[in-house]
C-alpha cells in the first residue's frame, strides 16, 4: 500500500539555495518527492524553508531553569579529554529543546564547552529527539578551544599554563608525543612484518600461519594506544574535523599554522574578534570554513573588543566559506534565524541568507546529502511559516522532521 502524500504550498520556497514562488512540495513517508509547479489540493500552505541546523551549541549540556553548578559543558579533570561524549551530559527534558522546535531549529552540533584545549567529541543530534537513544545523528568529530578560554582556567585540574605560549606549547607536545608513540610502534610492526615475510618465503611457516600470525601483529599495533591516543590519531589522520573554538586574528593565525604542521581537517568556530577581511581570505585559501557567531551576544570579555555587528559585511565580501551558530545559551537557539539580520542589513539577499543556517550550515556538517535543501530524494526535514521567515513576527504553522510532524 502506497504511503499517505502530504502536499504542502509555497507562496514562497526557500529550498536552501534559492528562492521560488507558488510551488508545491510534496512528501511521502520520510522524504521529499518532488517540487512541481502543477497546482494542487494542499494540506499546508505557507512560506517554506528547510529544518534549520544550529552549527554550533551547547543545548541540554547548559539547561534552562538551571543554576550554573547544574552546567556540564565543561570537565575539569584535564586539558585533554578527547573521549568526552557530549551526548553523556545532555538532559532531553531541557526546554530548549522544545523552544528550538517551535522555531524549526530541529538539528544541532553540540560541542563541550572551551576551558580545556580539547574538550570532548562533537555530536550532530536532532533536537526533536525523546532521549539520548534516538538523538545521535552523525559523530562529526572534535571540540579544540585556542586563545583566552583554555588559559583561563588555571584552577582546574591537570597541568594549566595561564599564557597562550604555555596552553600551545602543551598542545604541540601532546600531540607531537602521540605522533612518535605512532611512528615508532609503525616501524617495529613493519620490522615483525618483514621478518614474517621471510619466514614464509623460506617456508617455515605456511600461508594460513601466515595470515594468523599477520593478525596477530596488527592487534598487538592496536593494543599499544589507549582510547586518548586512539582519539588523538583519529585528530591527527584528519579522518574527523575538529570544531576549533577562536575569536582573535593572531589565533587565527595560530590556527593556520597548526592545519599546516599537523595536516588537521578543521572549521574555525566562532572568529568573533576578527575585523580584517585578510583573515576571512586566509582561511578560505587554507580551505577552513568558518561557523561564525554568536551574534547578538554581549562582549563579555577582552578577546571580543573588536567583535563589532559590522564585522558580518567583510565576512560576506571575503572569500570563506560559512555558516552560522548559537553558541546556545550564549544566545538561544531560537535566535539563530534573529542572527541572519546582521547579514541582511548589509545587502545579503533573504535566499543567502537563509542558506547560512541550512544547506550551508549542512554543508559544513557533512550533512548536504540528506538535509540542508529542499529538493526531491532528500529528507523531509522543513518548516511551513505563517508569513516571510525573514518577518520579525514568522512562526511556523506546520514544523515536520524526517517526515514526522511535530507541530502544526
Amino acid at each position: 500500500m502506497e504511503e499517505k502524500k502530504t502536499i504542502i504550498k509555497a507562496k514562497v520556497l526557500y529550498d536552501g539555495k534559492t528562492k521560488h514562488e507558488d510551488v508545491y512540495v510534496i512528501v511521502q513517508g520520510n522524504t521529499i518527492l518532488n517540487i512541481s509547479k502543477q497546482k494542487m489540493q494542499a494540506d499546508y500552505e505557507g512560506y517554506v524553508t528547510p529544518a534549520f541546523i544550529d552549527a554550533h551549541s551547547h543545548i541540554g549540556m547548559d539547561r534552562e531553569g538551571e543554576p550554573s553548578q547544574e552546567s556540564e559543558t565543561n570537565d575539569v579533570l584535564d586539558q585533554f579529554n578527547p573521549t568526552n561524549n557530549p551526548i553523556n551530559s545532555i538532559y532531553f527534558d531541557d526546554r530548549a529543546f522544545k523552544d528550538a522546535v517551535d522555531f524549526g531549529v530541529l538539528y544541532s552540533c553540540v560541542v563541550p564547552g572551551s576551558g580545556n584545549l580539547i574538550g570532548g567529541r562533537a555530536k550532530v543530534i536532532r533536537n526533536f529527539a525523546k532521549n539520548r537513544n534516538e538523538a545521535e545523528l552523525k559523530d562529526y568529530g572534535f571540540k579544540m578551544a585556542l586563545g583566552f578560554n583554555p588559559r583561563s582556567t588555571t584552577e582546574w585540574k591537570g597541568k594549566r599554563p595561564n599564557t597562550r605560549m604555555g596552553i600551545y606549547a602543551l598542545l604541540e607536545k601532546k600531540l607531537d608525543d602521540v605522533i612518535l608513540k605512532r611512528d615508532k610502534q609503525k616501524v617495529a610492526k613493519q620490522k615483525k612484518l618483514n621478518s614474517l615475510e621471510k619466514k614464509l618465503k623460506d617456508k617455515k611457516i605456511n600461508k594460513t600461519e601466515y595470515k594468523e600470525e599477520k593478525e596477530l601483529i596488527e592487534r598487538e599495533y592496536d593494543y599499544q594506544f589507549d582510547s586518548d591516543e586512539k582519539a588523538l590519531l583519529e585528530i591527527l589522520s584528519g579522518e574527523k574535523v575538529v570544531k576549533v573554538h577562536v575569536h582573535k586574528e593572531d589565533d587565527v593565525h595560530y590556527l593556520i599554522y597548526l592545519v599546516k604542521k599537523y595536516n588537521l581537517n578543521v572549521t574555525a568556530d566562532h572568529t568573533g574578534d576578527v575585523w580584517n577581511k585578510k583573515i576571512f581570505d586566509q582561511l578560505a585559501e587554507n580551505n577552513i570554513p568558518i561557523v561564525y557567531g554568536p551574534l547578538g551576544s554581549v562582549g563579555y570579555k577582552v578577546e571580543l573588543k573588536h567583535a563589532y555587528y559590522q564585522n558580518a559585511k567583510l565576512l560576506m565580501e571575503s572569500k570563506a566559506f560559512y555558516g552560522l551558530m548559537t553558541d546556545h545559551p550564549v544566545i538561544h537557539t531560537i535566535a539563530l534565524r534573529d542572527s541572519l539580520k546582521f547579514f541582511l542589513i548589509q545587502g545579503m539577499k533573504p535566499e543567502e541568507a537563509i542558506s547560512l543556517i541550512t544547506y550551508k550550515n549542512a554543508h559544513i556538517l557533512g550533512l548536504q546529502e540528506p538535509l540542508g535543501s529542499i529538493e526531491a530524494g532528500k529528507v523531509a526535514s522543513l518548516v511551513v511559516w505563517n508569513q516571510d521567515p525573514l518577518n520579525l513576527g514568522a512562526f511556523p504553522v506546520l514544523v515536520m522532521a524526517e517526515g514526522e510532524v511535530l507541530r502544526s
